[in-house]
C-alpha cells in the first residue's frame, strides 16, 4: 500500500528563493516570515521509504502536484490519498497505470447509488471535466463506501467518511476491510514528523540562500531518510519482525554514535569499496 502525503518546508529568507518558490498568504498588509517548498511524497505504508518525491513552488496545486507521483505506481499496488487530491484525473491515471486507488472524497462531492451492495456499500461514476471529455474520456465506475466514526476529540460526535474505491469485488474487498485499511493512511504524517522533526530538528528546515541549493539540499534530507529506512528494513528483515516495530529516534541514534567510528577506518576495512 501506499499514501501521498505533502509537507511545506521553510528555506531561508531571500529575495531568489521568494521569487522562485513564493511564500504562504498571510493578512493584509504583512508578508510571512519564509518562503516555502511545497513537497509531495509517496510513502510506502509497510516500512515509510519514501520512494518518490516531488518538488515545486508553494502556489502550485496539490492535486497537480499529486499527479505527478503517479509516474512510480505499479501494477499490483493500491495507493491511498485524502480528499483534497479527489479528481476524476487522479483516478483515471491510477488505474491506467494498473494500480487500484482507495481515497477520501469531499462532503461537496455527490454520487448516485447506481447499484447498492450487499456490504453497504455502492457502485456509482466519477465523471470527466469538460475539458477530458472533449478529448475522449468517459465516466469511470467506481464504488463508494459511507460510514461514520467516533470523533476522536469528541466522542459524542459522529464524523462521516465516504472513500471511492476501483476495488470492486466485495467479496475480496469487503467495505469493513478497505474503511480499515484507509485509516493506516495516518502512517504518512509519521513519516513526514521523522522527516521535519527528528531528522531536521531546527526551525528553518531549509537554510540555502539560492533556489537550486535549496532543491539540492531536500534531496539531501530525502536521502538520508530513505538510508535510515533502508537500514531498519534491512535489519528488521534480520531479525524476523515488522519494520515498524522499530524506533526511528533509536536508529538515528546508533547511526550517530556510529558515525566517528566510521570516519576511522581505513579504505580496505570497508567491504563496499575493497577491491575484490
Amino acid at each position: 500500500m501506499l499514501f501521498i502525503g505533502q509537507y511545506g518546508f521553510d528555506v531561508a529568507d531571500s529575495e531568489e528563493n521568494a521569487r522562485v518558490f513564493g511564500r504562504p498568504s498571510s493578512r493584509p498588509g504583512t508578508i510571512a516570515a519564509f518562503p516555502k517548498v511545497r513537497l509531495v511524497i509517496l510513502v510506502e505504508a509497510g516500512t515509510h521509504i519514501i520512494f518518490d518525491a516531488f518538488m515545486c513552488p508553494y502556489r502550485i496545486g496539490e492535486r497537480v502536484r499529486a499527479l505527478k507521483l503517479l509516474r512510480s505506481v505499479q501494477s499490483g499496488m493500491l495507493l491511498m490519498w485524502d480528499r483534497g487530491l479527489h479528481s476524476y484525473e487522479m483516478g483515471q491515471k491510477t488505474v491506467s497505470k494498473g494500480c487500484d486507488y482507495l481515497g477520501r472524497i469531499p462532503a461537496n462531492v455527490k454520487f448516485l447509488a447506481e447499484k447498492p451492495l450487499e456490504d453497504g456499500s455502492y457502485l456509482s461514476w466519477i465523471n470527466p471535466s469538460g475539458r477530458l471529455r472533449s478529448k475522449g474520456c468517459r465516466p469511470i465506475m467506481v464504488r463508494v463506501i459511507e460510514y461514520t466514526i467516533e470523533h476522536p476529540q469528541n466522542p459524542a460526535e459522529q464524523l462521516t467518511y465516504r472513500l471511492i474505491t476501483s476495488l470492486l469485488d466485495i467479496e475480496k474487498f469487503p467495505a469493513q476491510l478497505l474503511a480499515k485499511e484507509y485509516h493506516q493512511r495516518w502512517e504518512v504524517e509519521n513519516t513526514i514528523d521523522e522527516l521535519k522533526i527528528h531528522l531536521l530538528g531546527r526551525k528553518t528546515h531549509v537554510r540555502s540562500q539560492k533556489p537550486r541549493e535549496v532543491v539540492q539540499e531536500i534531496y539531501g534530507w530525502l536521502l538520508a531518510h530513505w538510508s535510515v529506512r533502508v537500514l531498519m528494513f534491512q535489519a528488521a528483515t534480520t531479525a524476523g519482525v515488522p519494520p515498524l516495530r522499530l524506533s526511528f529516534t533509536g536508529t538515528l541514534r546508533v547511526i550517530r554514535r556510529a558515525i566517528p567510528k566510521f570516519q576511522d577506518l581505513q579504505t580496505e576495512d570497508l567491504p563496499f569499496f575493497s577491491i575484490g
